[in-house]
């Protein structure tokens, strides 16, 4: 290899300085045409934030070292953080499948730049639900101690990140401009099995133990609650690990399979 083709290669120095710019860019414009789309903030922002005025404002009972409204706090702030990654995930893989991935192949950004950016913007969204839902929380009587404040918060925005991956899986399994729509509206079904908005027992419970929000709330609440239950119960610490894991591995599986299917050949 000369060295010319060195310094102007895919993987030089110069190579990556043009990109980096490219990154920045389309992400700036990502995610202010994000914050712009009203009716996608609506679902992100609004939705789960009239839900906590609805049900959580006021509620002062208490729930493990806080109070009602916190526990309400946490969920409607998981509800939006993963409701903005979902979105934003769902309409890359839509793009990527219309064909607006062959129009980036024509930058210098990459796929792998690419993913990583609209990562990055869906992590940008879904922090905007989680701190304002957690301000309005703490300026209407949330309560709780500060260590809960901080850890469900980080486990809320973190954890979201696994509906990313959903999202992708979800439009990459089914193909077309719908699929958003369809990963969106299976959000709100999980939602209601995984006892995020109304607390569960019995058969319910049982069977929203083994649906993927269900994890991801619990153990968003586990500072709070100590994974005491509202209704009765208790759910140990590997109860909701051991079930974000497995449907990490699940839709991480689901992705890959819809990533070979749109490349093989019709």
């Amino acid at each position: 290899m000369s060295a010319a083709t060195a310094v102007d290669g895919a993987g030089s120095p110069a190579a990556h300085a043009v990109r980096r710019p490219a990154m920045a860019t389309y992400a700036r414009l990502d995610l202010r045409r994000q914050l712009r789309d009203r009716i996608g903030m609506f679902f992100v922002v609004g939705l789960p934030t009239f839900m906590f005025l609805v049900f959580g404002l006021g509620s002062d009972d208490p729930v493990g070292s806080g109070n009602v409204a916190m526990y309400v706090m946490i969920s409607m702030a998981a509800y939006g953080a993963v409701t903005a990654t979902t979105s934003v995930a769902g309409s890359a893989a839509t793009e990527q499948v219309m064909g607006w991935g062959r129009q980036l192949g024509l930058t210098p950004m990459r796929p792998v730049a690419f993913v990583a950016t609209k990562a990055a913007v869906a992590m940008a969204v879904a922090a905007v639900p989680v701190v304002a839902i957690y301000a309005i929380g703490a300026a209407t009587g949330a309560r709780g101690h500060w260590s809960d404040w901080l850890l469900s918060a980080t486990l809320v925005w973190l954890g979201s990140a696994l509906f990313a991956v959903y999202g992708l899986a979800i439009c990459l399994v089914f193909r077309g401009p719908n699929a958003p729509g369809i990963a969106s509206g299976m959000i709100v079904v999980l939602a209601f099995l995984g006892n995020v908005f109304t607390p569960m027992s019995g058969f319910m419970l049982d069977l929203g133990r083994l649906t993927p929000l269900y994890g991801y709330v619990a153990l968003a609440r586990f500072p709070l609650t100590d994974g005491f239950l509202p209704v009765a119960g208790r759910d140990a610490l590997w109860l909701p690990v051991a079930n974000v894991l497995v449907w990490t591995v699940i839709f991480c599986l689901m992705a890959l399979w819809g990533v070979r299917r749109s490349r093989a050949r019709t």
